[in-house]
């Protein structure tokens, strides 16, 4: 079972939007929308529920908890009391992310088995703004000898989003540090940062006991386009 989303947004339309791209990258994950509210006669207007938080929460956490995005102000606050009545800190997280960049690599680290604290990070780094030039910092530390290929991408979109999400996700499970083009290799916002088309050569990088199997990756999904050729 792997970690649940709630996206809560003052609109309706909007959280169910957004459910449905990140749904796109993630098919194995429950995400659950929470979105906008009624007024006396039942009619949907723009607000927010706690009922409607509360019961996507329970629905998204079946087992292994759940990580809650929100659009603005009083979504996060309505998304705090919601957490305040049914959540366990270890487990019931509010992430403070973007709400779709940050939904999308929430969801690629679920699909991926990651746990609430890792889905959560992986959110919030969406916030991260990648480096001028296009060049991670350096690693204070390696982790014993770099394993490198240089691949050019050949399916007509290059690295878009759904590329970027899969590549990012089989990369997330594995023991080792990978950077493509001096971006995070686990990074579905980074990697689609790049704007890598097609014809793009990608310099890939990868230290830790499964570099070799990491880049082995890499290679053989450039070399297959992805599955779009």
């Amino acid at each position: 079972m792997s970690v649940g989303l709630v996206i809560v947004s003052h609109s309706r339309k909007v959280a169910e939007g957004v459910v449905e791209l990140a749904a796109q990258m993630a098919p194995d994950v429950t995400l659950v929308p929470a979105g906008g509210t009624a007024d006396d006669g039942g009619a949907e207007i723009i607000g927010t529920s706690l009922d409607r938080v509360m019961e996507a929460l329970s629905t998204a956490d079946t087992g292994s908890g759940a990580v809650v995005l929100a659009d603005l102000g009083s979504a996060v606050m309505t998304a705090e009391s919601a957490l305040e009545f049914l959540g366990d800190p270890e487990t019931m997280l509010l992430a403070d992310a973007p709400l779709v960049e940050g939904s999308v690599a929430a969801a690629v680290a679920a699909q991926s088995g990651g746990n609430a604290q890792t889905v959560r990070r992986a959110a919030e780094e969406a916030n991260r703004q990648p480096p001028a030039g296009g060049n991670a910092p350096e690693k204070a530390a390696t982790r014993g000898p770099a394993v490198t290929a240089e691949l050019t991408l050949i399916n007509p979109m290059g690295l878009h989003t759904r590329p970027a999400a899969a590549l990012a996700g089989a990369l997330g499970v594995l023991d080792a540090d990978v950077e493509i083009n001096g971006m995070d290799g686990k990074s579905v916002m980074m990697l689609m940062a790049l704007g890598a088309g097609m014809g793009k050569t990608l310099h890939v990088t990868a230290t830790g006991a499964q570099a070799d199997e990491a880049v082995a990756l890499v290679r053989r999904e450039v070399e297959r386009g992805f599955g779009e050729v």
